[in-house]
């Protein structure tokens, strides 16, 4: 048995993502848990209605004691961003941000769903006429077209990149990109142009986007704009190996009382499969998702349950 391959993958280091990694590990899974605690909604909130916690807790402090849990039980961590995601067969393979490739049984999305808005004027106005928050969603709409993406982490850059297949011209504004040296080298040698050191002030046009405002002063003229905050969004990355949405809702991955989509071997958990958000419905729900991806991983290695 090939001894590289994980048992599980979790995606998103939030209550749900540790809940699954700790549940997982304890049934002798080999796991990888991905993502950082402070890109968790928990992470700046305080907690006074969870159960058997007595008094208010910060998220940051619930969240490092629960870190500290899934690596005492064996859980490995890597604080890196999931770029791309396909099937190999019976196994699932990752491209991670610093370059590196895994390979894993399961995964386990745990990510959360809220998309962070930039809050400018024109935004919210001409969301869906030019204003897109998935590049790989939409990118075939600006085939020959001027485009721009604004962010400053690797799913920017990723998104810039991907629309140099698409766009005629691709601009990448950031204020200061984070990202590993790998990421930054293939943007260095790309054809995107990056407005460093700035920020959008505007989204412009009366229909449809016509240009950017940004803070240095510079109008822009786009045809869209592609708003990339942080890590790459769990829907492309579900959407990329056919995961199904939740109809009613569209924002939102489908699962069934044991957390699994779909997709055999792929699980949910958390905010990503919907309401209520809460800390334990994530836990609920991570603890189901770690032990049923476990169980799922042990059968495909022929070992039973």
């Amino acid at each position: 048995m090939d001894s590289s391959v994980y048992d599980v993958v979790i995606i998103g280091a939030g209550p749900a993502g540790i809940q699954a990694a700790i549940h997982a590990v304890r049934k002798k899974s080999r796991v990888l848990l991905l993502g950082r605690i402070e890109r968790s909604s928990l992470y700046s909130a305080h907690v006074e209605n969870y159960a058997c916690v007595e008094g208010v807790k910060s998220g940051q402090e619930l969240l490092e004691a629960g870190i500290a849990q899934a690596k005492g039980f064996g859980a490995e961590l890597l604080d890196d961003d999931v770029l791309k995601i396909h099937q190999q067969e019976a196994l699932f393979v990752l491209d991670l941000e610093d370059g590196a490739t895994i390979t894993s049984r399961t995964v386990i999305f745990a990510t959360g769903t809220a998309r962070k808005k930039l809050k400018v004027p024109g935004e919210k106005e001409l969301a869906g006429r030019g204003v897109s928050y998935c590049v790989d969603c939409d990118a075939n709409f600006y085939r020959k077209a001027t485009v721009a993406v604004v962010g400053n982490a690797s799913a920017a850059i990723d998104g810039a990149l991907t629309l140099t297949g698409y766009a005629s011209k691709v601009y990448l504004v950031s204020q200061k990109l984070v990202a590993s040296a790998d990421l930054l080298a293939k943007l260095e040698s790309s054809t995107v142009e990056h407005l460093s050191g700035t920020w959008v002030k505007a989204i412009q046009g009366e229909k449809a986007v016509q240009s950017i405002l940004l803070e240095n002063g510079n109008e822009v003229a786009v045809d869209g704009v592609f708003i990339e905050l942080g890590a790459k969004g769990a829907m492309e990355l579900a959407l990329e190996i056919g995961v199904q949405l939740d109809l009613d809702t569209m924002t939102h991955i489908d699962t069934n009382k044991l957390t699994e989509t779909n997709v055999p071997g792929v699980y949910g958990a958390g905010d990503i499969t919907g309401h209520p958000y809460q800390m334990a419905k994530a836990v609920g729900e991570g603890c189901v998702a770690g032990m049923e991806a476990a169980n799922y991983a042990r059968k495909q290695k022929g070992e039973g349950v």
